[in-house]
């Protein structure tokens, strides 16, 4: 039976060059169309228990082997007692020969094959392309191909009009590795219709064989819904090399804290930011640093007439730049920054052990050649290093369009983190957490009420907090981001969500909501 993917575990995640090899290491192994057979039967098992009551069920089969799989689902339901209809895109006889099998079996069972879409349905099931929706181009690389007019259209009305969807692999179209579609004036159309079904309760995706990074990361989670998973019983798929980590709760552990412990045992953060016109960020950094369980936190404002006390905060200690201990605090740099962060940002690169770096900082190192070099010579003094960039921060780090970073953000995190030296955070949806030698992972938790301004410096704080109590950058990055959406996740949905809120969300030990405290 297919697994539900929750942010509770970490999974595996396999791009297309992987999944392809296990597939040939699984059809080699097996007998001919066994795969199709168990990849039917698992979505035919999925359909039912996710839509037990479908009166109308349409599957949209493509011409290749995802259409197969549809129409090895098909024809267990109509055997089951349900009546679907199955549409087929393409000529019916240039099927591959186990897509050829599933019709004949199909047609065998009274499965019903009309020739246009129905005008609505209970459960629609998506079996149009899967992962071949991505060609190579003539060169080699892979390219994204545009959908064919008639599938782009039976997309959009399935989505439109389906109460429920199920798709098949993948969202037809959906790159697998970039989560990406080829035409922007489609994807905008198509994430808009997604949201008419009330995602994600009743949007889906079955991946098969593999979970695909894809399905986690830019348009990938608008477009796949609750995504859920079934090997298909292939060996192969635990004997091959992963492409990336799907960060869950076992993985983003906080640090633990001890009953003979004291201030001390949990690090000092000290937050250098807050130009004039932006201490708010600052306070943001600081007041989550303090509730993820900072020792103490020290705020350093670049605008330093603007405040003595956070009367909201008391607990943060305010300190002219040149009485902060660099090299005996973790220190979280940039936040509302701007242009003063310049002026202070070699010193912080050569002395603080360990760092984080965002917003306005990161601005700085992108039109900055000598500081750049002062931030690769970190890793060989063994000093931890956290950027936590946007994508048009990231872009700017790399020297190219936000379009491009966003287009393959996996890459884009890897690229920062081997350039630079460093644990890259890209954030976003599925934000990437990369460094140099080490799987990447893309964060499973989180959702758009963290898309305010502010929640960037929120996560610095927390980031901050976690490297101060003793775990390594990469470690504390996964920590700090999926805590950071954790928070989202079980925010009341009636209840907006602030960056100042969100700040004060945390605790030591766990996430710990406010009106939950009673």
């Amino acid at each position: 039976m297919p697994i539900q993917i929750t942010p509770d575990l970490s999974w595996p995640l396999h791009g297309m060059a992987a999944t392809r090899a296990i597939e040939r290491a699984a059809t080699a192994a097996l007998p001919p169309h066994t795969l199709m057979q168990r990849a039917g039967l698992a979505v035919a098992r999925l359909a039912c228990a996710l839509a037990p009551h479908a009166q109308s069920i349409w599957i949209a089969c493509g011409p290749g082997n995802n259409g197969g799989d549809g129409l090895e689902a098909a024809m267990h339901l109509q055997r089951w007692g349900h009546r679907p209809v199955v549409t087929l895109c393409g000529d019916e006889a240039r099927l591959p020969p186990d897509a050829a099998a599933s019709l004949a079996r199909a047609r065998a069972a009274g499965v019903t094959l009309a020739s246009a879409p129905p005008a609505h349905c209970d459960l629609a099931i998506d079996a149009l392309l899967g992962i071949g929706g991505a060609g190579h181009a003539a060169s080699g690389p892979r390219a994204q191909r545009a959908l064919p007019h008639t599938m782009a259209n039976w997309l959009l009305h399935m989505h439109s009009t389906a109460q429920t969807v199920l798709c098949v692999d993948l969202p037809s179209g959906l790159d697998a590795d970039t989560g990406t579609y080829a035409d922007s004036e489609f994807t905008t159309k198509l994430i808009a219709a997604c949201a008419t079904i009330h995602w994600p309760r009743r949007l889906f995706c079955l991946s098969l064989l593999t979970l695909k990074p894809g399905l986690f990361t830019a348009q990938g989670k608008d477009a796949a819904g609750q995504a859920w998973w079934d090997d298909l019983a292939c060996q192969a798929v635990g004997n091959t090399a992963s492409d990336a980590l799907l960060l869950g709760a076992d993985r983003a552990q906080r640090p633990p804290r001890l009953h003979a412990s004291h201030k001390g045992s949990y690090g000092d953060v000290a937050i250098i930011g807050g130009a004039p016109g932006m201490t708010g960020a600052a306070l943001l950094a600081a007041r989550a640093a303090l509730h993820a369980g900072a020792g103490r936190v020290l705020v350093g404002l670049l605008d330093s007439a603007s405040m003595a006390v956070d009367t909201a905060q008391p607990e943060l200690m305010f300190r002219p730049l040149d009485a902060l201990d660099l090299r005996g605090s973790t220190v979280v740099c940039g936040c509302g920054g701007g242009d003063a962060v310049r002026a202070v940002l070699a010193q912080v690169l050569s002395q603080a052990p360990r760092l984080v770096l965002d917003a306005d900082a990161l601005n700085a190192l992108a039109v900055d050649a000598s500081l750049q070099s002062l931030l690769v010579a970190r890793a060989g003094r063994a000093y931890a290093t956290a950027l936590t960039p946007h994508p048009l921060e990231a872009a700017r780090l790399l020297g190219c369009t936000t379009t491009q970073v966003q287009a393959s953000r996996l890459q884009a995190a890897q690229q920062l983190a081997e350039c630079f030296a460093c644990t890259v955070v890209l954030k976003g949806a599925g934000s990437i957490i990369a460094a140099p030698g080490t799987l990447p992972s893309i964060n499973h938790s989180g959702n758009a009420k963290l898309a305010s301004g502010g929640t960037g410096d929120v996560l610095a704080g927390l980031l901050g907090a976690y490297l101060a109590a003793g775990q390594g950058a990469y470690q504390a990055a996964c920590t700090a981001v999926f805590a950071h959406g954790q928070a989202a996740d079980h925010w009341p949905a009636v209840q907006s969500l602030t960056a100042s809120t969100l700040a004060a969300a945390y605790s030591p030990i766990g996430y710990a909501h406010p009106l939950h405290d009673h």
